[in-house]
C-alpha cells in the first residue's frame, strides 16, 4: 500500500483509513476486523461491547465542557463489498487493499476500495482516539454484514444504546444530508432441469462473454442506465433461441451490485454456425450503440471452444430466457412524493445455470413497503411461469424522512457556514441505510445520514475523494461542537 495514503490530510482519518483497509473484511468474514476494533477500543481504555452477532460498542465520555449536551451515536459499518477485475489476483479472506493515490482521488488497484464505509469508520476512530476534538457524550457504533442483509443492524437489540441523536456516516454525496432511504428485499428464483447429452457429430459450442460494463450500486446508480451484464447476455440467448442449447450460464455476483459480467456457453449445428454468429455480431454492435454513451468499454465476445457433454433441454430453456426477458431489472417507479427519488427497482444481480439447476437472485428495493411487495410479487410470478420456485428472504424496512428532526436543523446551517452558503441537498436515497433498521429498536432516536464523496460503490471503479474529505472532515468536527443540548 502506497505511504502517499498516509500523509492525505486530514492525517487522523486517512491514517486509521489505512490501518482499517490492511485488515480483510469481506461481508459474513468480519472475524478479524471485530478483534481489530475491539482492540482498538481497549487499547484506547474505553469501555468496548462485543453484541451477540458481533456489532461492536465503544463508549467515550464527553469532553469539557460538552456534558451538558445530547449523548450522541456515531455508525459505520464494518464490511465491504468485495468485487475485482477479472484480471485481478487478489484474495479478499487474507488480503488487505492495495490503495494508490491519483491526482484527487483514493483508489485500489482492481478492486473494490472499501471507502464504503470504511471512511465511516475511520472519522469514528479519529474522533475516539483524539484528545483534542471537542463532542459530546460518545456511543461508536460499528455493524457487521451491512452489505450483505444487514443482520448486524437487524441483531442489535434494544436498550443497548443510550444515545439521542445518530449520525449514520454512510451516505456517499458530501452536499446531501440523507434523512431517509430505501428498503429491500431478496428475491430468489431457483429451478432444475435434466441434462440431455450433446451428439459428438456436427454440432460446435461457443462461449459467449459480456464485459467490460462499470457495474456499480444496485441502489444509489439504478437510474443512471448502466448495462446488466445479465440482461444482455439473456438479450443475445434469446435472438437465437430456436437454434442454440444453453450449456451454462454464470452472471453477475453480489445482489447489491449492478452485474459487470456474464458468461454463457452454448450449443449450434455447424450448418448454422455462419449465419447464428452474424446474427449475434450484428446484435452485439446494436446493443453496444444503445449504450455508447453509458458503457463505452462495453464489449460481446464469441470464442469457439470445446463441446460440452450436456446441455439444456429446449423448454426448460425456452421457459427461463423468456422468465429472464420480461424479469423488471432497473427503476419501476419514480417517488411520487420526493423529487427525482427513485422509489422503487430491481437488480437481476445473479444468473447460475450449470449442472441441471438454476438460480437467479435479485434485490428489490423501495421506500415504499407495499410497492417493494407489488414489484417483488410480480417477479415470482415471471419466475414461477417458468416453472421456479421463488424464496422471498433478508426483508428490511426503509427509513421513513422527519423533515422536523432536531438535528437536522442545526446541520443545514453549519453546512451553509462552511460552504459559503450554499445549501445542501436533504433528500430520500435509493440505497439501503441501517438507519431503518436501527429505528425498529430505538423509535425515539433523531436519525441523519451523511458522509464524502465516494464514486463506483461496489465495482472495482471505486474511488474516494480526498479534497471532498477534508471538507467533511471539518464538518464533522463542527457538528459535533454545535449539537443540541439536553432537554
Amino acid at each position: 500500500m502506497s505511504q502517499d495514503i498516509r500523509s492525505l490530510e486530514p492525517k487522523a482519518l486517512w491514517n486509521k483509513f489505512a490501518d482499517l483497509n490492511a485488515v480483510p473484511r469481506p461481508s459474513k468474514k468480519e472475524e478479524r476486523v471485530i478483534k481489530f476494533m475491539t482492540n482498538f477500543g481497549e487499547g484506547l481504555g474505553l469501555e468496548t461491547i462485543e453484541d451477540e452477532v458481533g456489532n461492536v460498542i465503544i463508549r467515550k465520555p464527553a469532553t469539557k465542557g460538552m456534558e451538558d449536551r445530547k449523548a450522541i451515536v456515531m455508525q459505520s459499518h464494518l464490511d465491504m463489498v468485495h468485487q475485482k477485475n477479472n484480471d485481478t489476483v487478489f484474495d479478499f479472506d487474507t488480503q488487505g487493499i492495495d490503495m494508490y493515490v491519483d491526482g484527487d482521488w483514493v483508489k485500489a488497484k482492481g478492486t473494490t476500495l472499501g471507502a464504503d464505509n470504511g471512511l465511516g469508520v475511520a472519522t469514528i476512530m479519529a474522533i475516539l482516539e483524539s484528545d483534542s476534538i471537542a463532542h459530546p457524550d460518545l456511543e461508536a457504533l460499528f455493524t457487521i454484514d451491512e452489505e450483505t442483509g444487514m443482520t448486524g443492524a437487524q441483531g442489535l437489540k434494544g436498550g443497548l444504546l443510550k444515545g439521542e441523536i445518530l449520525l449514520n456516516l454512510d451516505t456517499e454525496e458530501d452536499d446531501e444530508i440523507g434523512v431517509g432511504c430505501a428498503g429491500g428485499i431478496d428475491v430468489t428464483a431457483t429451478g432444475s432441469y435434466n441434462e440431455q447429452p450433446v451428439p459428438k457429430e456436427g454440432y460446435k459450442a461457443y462461449k459467449i462473454e459480456v464485459k467490460g460494463l462499470q457495474g456499480g450500486h444496485s441502489g444509489m446508480q439504478i437510474h443512471e442506465g448502466l448495462g446488466n451484464a445479465n440482461k444482455i447476455m439473456n438479450r443475445l440467448l434469446y435472438a437465437v433461441a430456436e437454434d442454440i442449447k444453453v450449456a451454462e450460464i454464470d452472471g453477475g455476483s453480489l445482489r447489491n451490485a449492478i452485474p459487470r459480467e456474464s458468461v454463457a456457453v452454448v450449443v449450434l449445428k455447424s450448418d448454422k454456425e455462419d449465419i447464428l454468429l452474424n446474427v449475434l455480431k450484428a446484435l452485439s454492435e446494436t446493443i453496444k450503440k444503445e449504450y455508447k454513451t453509458m458503457e463505452p468499454d462495453l464489449q460481446m465476445v464469441f470464442t469457439e471452444t470445446d463441446l460440452p457433454k450436456v446441455v439444456m433441454p429446449f423448454e426448460a430453456q425456452s421457459q427461463l430466457l423468456k422468465a429472464l426477458y420480461a424479469a423488471h431489472n432497473g427503476v419501476y417507479r419514480m417517488s411520487a412524493d420526493i423529487k427525482d427519488l427513485v422509489e422503487t427497482s430491481n437488480n437481476i444481480a445473479r444468473v447460475i445455470v450449470k449442472e441441471g439447476h438454476i438460480k437467479v437472485g435479485c434485490l428489490t428495493r423501495s421506500s415504499v413497503e407495499s410497492s417493494k411487495m407489488d414489484l417483488a410479487n410480480a417477479l415470482k410470478a415471471t419466475f414461477e411461469l417458468a416453472g421456479c420456485e421463488v424464496e422471498f428472504s433478508g426483508s428490511y424496512p426503509g427509513w421513513t424522512p422527519n423533515m422536523d428532526s432536531a438535528i437536522l436543523k442545526v446541520m443545514v446551517p453549519i453546512y451553509e457556514q462552511l460552504n459559503n452558503g450554499e445549501k445542501p441537498h436533504v433528500a430520500a436515497c435509493h440505497a439501503g441505510l441501517e438507519c431503518g433498521i436501527l429505528g425498529q429498536n430505538y423509535p425515539d432516536m433523531d436519525m441523519i445520514s451523511f458522509g464524502p464523496n465516494i464514486k463506483g460503490a461496489h465495482s472495482p471503479d471505486e474511488r474516494a475523494q480526498i479534497s471532498s474529505a477534508q471538507k467533511y472532515w471539518e464538518y464533522v468536527l463542527e457538528i459535533l461542537k454545535n449539537i443540541p443540548k439536553k432537554d
